[in-house]
């Protein structure tokens, strides 16, 4: 077991650093300052992910009393905003993806701040387990290195040598990529018992209503037309994994229920984003020649 969480820690490393050091790549100024521009929007996308989801998240797990092991996991991942993976769900869903893109890139930037901070204030109002705490510090510390400066010598290189970046985006997104699968896969193999347990559990139905919750307040709350409230809907429930796999090793040792749970709720999240996004597809146009190098100019990338 020493092994497996040695491991999981290594990997989860490579997964956030190559992570955000791929978006950093795919990102432009001139993308970023567009995006940014609309001021309400990324205002109201703030609110919702940086407040409204993490409250979704706590008042799933209370209402449906979940078992201390989900209980902690749901809230984890309902305080990291910012995954990868929800820029590529614009682009299945035919929405609008460099805003999609641009928004990703600021709600995991401001969300490796704003996590452990936010986890530790619902875990001390719950009074969890007796009293749950975070090292906000070192989580925080360790966070913000491994998403910001990856993604600051990223962005640097795709504004200053943009041809490098081109040709180490995809290599990126590749490491990135599969460091994912390897962490489900250790995750999966330390807690697999874990795992099986969530079968019929409260669990996998909490991650069921927290996405379809999170999904709908992210679309009413947002403001444009519905192709970009959508897309800033189903960033949402789509939240950035690596950071919840640091704090799982940082302050629970790799439990492995907590583990367990949080591959349980991974997997349903994804789930359930690709089906929405496939469903809000197939009522819209398929994309205009020159849609496509438009997201891909922003570096999504596959990772949740």
């Amino acid at each position: 077991m020493d092994v497996i969480n040695a491991l999981l820690n290594t990997f989860v490393v490579v997964l956030i650093a190559s992570t955000m050091f791929a978006a950093g790549l795919g990102t432009t100024l001139g993308a970023l300052g567009a995006t940014f521009r609309n001021v309400k929007l990324v205002l109201l996308v703030l609110v919702a992910n940086l407040v409204l989801v993490p409250l979704i998240g706590w008042g799933t797990a209370a209402v449906l009393a979940l078992g201390t092991p989900a209980y902690v996991a749901l809230v984890l991942l309902a305080c990291s905003p910012g995954a990868p993976f929800a820029a590529k769900l614009a682009m299945i869903q035919r929405g609008d993806v460099v805003t999609g893109a641009s928004l990703q890139v600021l709600l995991a930037a401001l969300g490796s701040l704003t996590f452990a901070p936010t986890a530790n204030a619902i875990f001390t109002a719950a009074q969890l387990g007796g009293g749950i705490s975070l090292p906000v510090g070192r989580l925080v510390l360790t966070v913000a290195v491994l998403q910001l400066l990856p993604f600051a010598v990223g962005l640097a290189l795709r504004n200053w040598a943009p041809e490098t970046a081109t040709q180490w985006k995809a290599p990126a997104l590749n490491v990135s990529n599969l460091a994912l699968l390897t962490v489900l896969a250790l995750s999966l193999l330390g807690s697999w018992q874990q795992i099986t347990a969530l079968v019929g559990s409260l669990a996998l139905l909490a991650a069921l209503l927290f996405n379809v919750v999170a999904f709908g307040i992210g679309t009413l709350v947002a403001s444009g037309s519905l192709v970009t409230r959508t897309t800033a809907g189903l960033l949402a429930p789509a939240r950035n994994a690596g950071p919840v796999f640091a704090a799982v090793g940082i302050a629970f040792n790799n439990d492995p229920e907590i583990l367990g749970a949080l591959t349980g709720i991974l997997l349903v999240g994804l789930a359930v984003g690709v089906a929405v996004a496939a469903y809000l597809a197939r009522h819209r146009p398929a994309p205009e020649t020159g849609g496509e190098p438009q997201a891909e100019s922003l570096g999504t990338g596959s990772t949740p």
